[in-house]
């Protein structure tokens, strides 16, 4: 049976007129008084309309029910009204104004609350009001109320300020129980140091419990406040450093389970502060083997906390920040600080063979750091804590060569080192170890041209010149593996292979000829130069000599084996010495040389001259045609 479209419609507007109605009632009995039409208009027949024949729904959606309008199915507070919604206005960030008012006046009125109670305590004590064990009582119960009814107003929305008046509260909590053990004598250092340490705990779960930060902030201040308010000026060095390394423990558990690096930060500051102050005060060669336990431990933890930090997506504004702070500043700052305490424990006679391997251990320590799978609360390591964990190993293998070797061996061992690194980033395709590598090897080149031993005697073999030699090794080395090197499109703007072979190809030739023009200048010097002799003139003769013979050579050398394998590179690299040796020549030799010296000094460069521009008129490398082509394909191209 077919129903009647025009039945449908007169209903659906008798129940549109009666939802009117019980809205203008609604408003009438809120004091809202609506002009009312004289009269409802007669409702008029709708036009026929030809019935439609829908097809047969299947028996599922038959059993389900007609289908309901979006704004019907939303809850009765968010559904709109007929059908139309008010677009949702966008969330303003927190002005200046808001965040003196809401945050910092807080934490300075936390701050003054303290130092009232502080003060009132002073003044109770002054004046005798009440006994020493109802002070503390008072302030205990004073404490107690205020955390509890903080809950009051974290129940209707107070969050904020329900943390504030725990801090307060808890506050009191520490300044009582310090009055109680150090003004009254009411209870042991023990007994105190325990309840303190409820009061942190409660704190630490509270956190946990109601996901709050700045509460767990609170929890750690207090924690770290809890050894200088009991402090007795006597060395307690195991419970001192126990009660600091489960409260950081304590701390990593809450950065494992909450996205809370911050912890992490102020902590770790706490640490180093309560550790650098008692070793300046109490340190002594008898407590070495249970401190460098201690620090062992704090080390561990905070190398291993950036692993567990939760990560926070850039629209959550909590804490993304302290983050990235974390997973950058916290590795560096603990490298630094467990390797000068651990370095200040060792750094007495005797102990010189270990300071090298201290470093090499730190080394290796980080080298397994990047081996350390994402497993359980492990997060992956994100790329940055990785690159800090390589960057950081390279450093302390960097640092253990100075500490072990000395003179010719240092340079040595950083070019040595470098040249290692460039190799295993050419077969790990490392753009990170590329750096480090040229940094070694740029340190390295650096410390072979200022850390030098004195001139020998006897030219060529003497220490020096073996140093040279292994510096030329080195970059050779340097240059075959950059040549053999594929390039990558990722790092074409950072380090290319190519770039690096040329770099390093140009080093070789200029530790070439310098090396040798050191030892000409050694040779000489040691020959004619005598104490209280005059025979500077003839030095300077025979070294400049040498000097412009051994540039015409070397360069004559280069050219030829530019021609030999056809590479534009080393010929450029030839005619630049070529021109040098022109300049010296006709600058220095005509004034510096004899007679004799100076003719030779000049047949041998026009000769070397006439050769070179022989080679170049035959033209065996056919370099006239390759540039007759190279300026054509230009023309066209332009």
């Amino acid at each position: 049976m077919e129903s009647d479209p025009s039945a449908s419609l007169e209903e659906q507007l008798g129940e549109l007129r009666a939802r009117v109605l019980r809205l203008e009632d609604a408003l009438q009995r809120r004091g809202i008084v609506l002009q009312q039409p004289e009269a409802w208009p007669a409702a008029q027949p709708a036009p026929p309309i030809p019935p439609l024949k829908a097809p047969p729904l299947p028996a599922a959606e038959m059993q389900r029910g007609p289908a309901q309008p979006a704004w019907a199915a939303a809850p009765p507070m968010e559904r709109p009204l007929f059908g139309y919604s008010a677009p949702a206005k966008p969330e303003q960030n927190r002005s200046l104004e808001n965040r003196i008012g809401s945050q910092w006046f807080n934490r300075v009125g936390i701050l003054a609350m303290l130092i009232g109670m502080a003060w009132f305590l002073k003044l109770a004590i002054d004046n005798h009001w009440i006994g020493p064990l109802g002070r503390v009582l008072i302030g205990l119960m004073a404490g107690a109320g205020l955390i509890a009814w903080s809950e009051r107003f974290r129940n209707h929305g107070y969050a904020a300020f329900s943390y504030s008046l725990k801090a307060v509260g808890s506050g009191i909590l520490y300044l009582s129980l310090w009055a109680a053990f150090s003004l009254f004598h009411l209870m042991p250092s023990g007994a105190a140091f325990a309840a303190m340490i409820v009061v942190t705990a409660f704190n630490g779960f509270m956190a946990w419990a109601q996901d709050a930060e700045l509460l767990a902030l609170y929890a750690i201040v207090g924690g770290l406040s809890t050894p200088l308010l009991l402090s007795t000026g006597e060395n307690h060095e195991i419970t001192l450093f126990t009660y600091i390394l489960l409260l950081d423990m304590a701390v990593l558990v809450l950065v494992a389970l909450r996205p809370w690096s911050r912890l992490l930060i102020g902590t770790f500051v706490g640490t180093v502060l309560f550790y650098v102050g008692w070793s300046l005060d109490f340190y002594s060669d008898d407590q070495r083997l249970r401190t460098a336990l201690f620090l062992g431990c704090f080390f561990l933890i905070f190398a291993f906390a950036p692993r567990l930090i939760q990560l926070n997506a850039p629209e959550d504004g909590r804490s993304s920040g302290w983050d990235k702070l974390a997973l950058v500043l916290l590795p560096i700052a603990n490298a630094i600080f467990g390797f000068t305490a651990f370095y200040g424990l060792i750094d007495r006679p005797g102990y010189d063979w270990a300071r090298p391997w201290l470093a090499v251990a730190f080394a290796a320590f980080y080298l397994l750091m990047l081996r350390l799978p994402a497993r359980g609360r492990f997060k992956a390591s994100p790329e940055v804590l990785s690159a800090l964990h390589l960057a950081t190993a390279v450093v302390f293998l960097t640092i253990a060569i100075p500490l072990k070797a000395q003179e010719r061996w240092l340079p040595i061992g950083w070019l040595v080192e470098g040249a290692a690194l460039l190799w295993v980033a050419s077969r790990v395709r490392s753009l990170l170890l590329r750096v480090l590598a040229v940094l070694c090897m740029a340190l390295g080149l650096a410390a072979l041209l200022v850390v030098n031993p004195a001139a020998s005697a006897t030219p060529v073999l003497n220490e020096r010149f073996g140093a040279y030699c292994a510096a030329i090794a080195a970059f050779v080395f340097a240059a075959w593996v950059a040549a053999k090197s594929p390039a990558e499109k990722d790092a074409e703007q950072h380090l290319p292979w190519p770039t690096l072979a040329a770099v390093a190809s140009l080093t070789v030739n200029a530790l070439i000829l310098l090396a040798v023009s050191l030892e000409i200048h050694s040779y000489w010097w040691n020959l004619h130069w005598r104490p209280g002799a005059s025979l500077y003139g003839e030095y300077r003769m025979y070294a400049q000599f040498t000097y412009s013979a051994w540039f015409m050579l070397f360069g004559a050398v280069l050219l030829a084996t530019g021609f030999w394998h056809r590479s534009a590179f080393l010929r450029w690299q030839a005619l630049v010495l070529l021109a040098v040796s022109i300049g010296k020549v006709f600058l220095v030799d005509v004034s510096e040389l004899s007679q004799g010296y100076r003719i030779v000094s000049f047949l041998g460069l026009g000769a070397l001259l006439l050769a070179v521009s022989f080679v170049y008129q035959r033209d065996w490398l056919n370099l006239r045609d390759r540039g007759e082509n190279t300026e054509a394909h230009d023309r066209r191209t332009s």
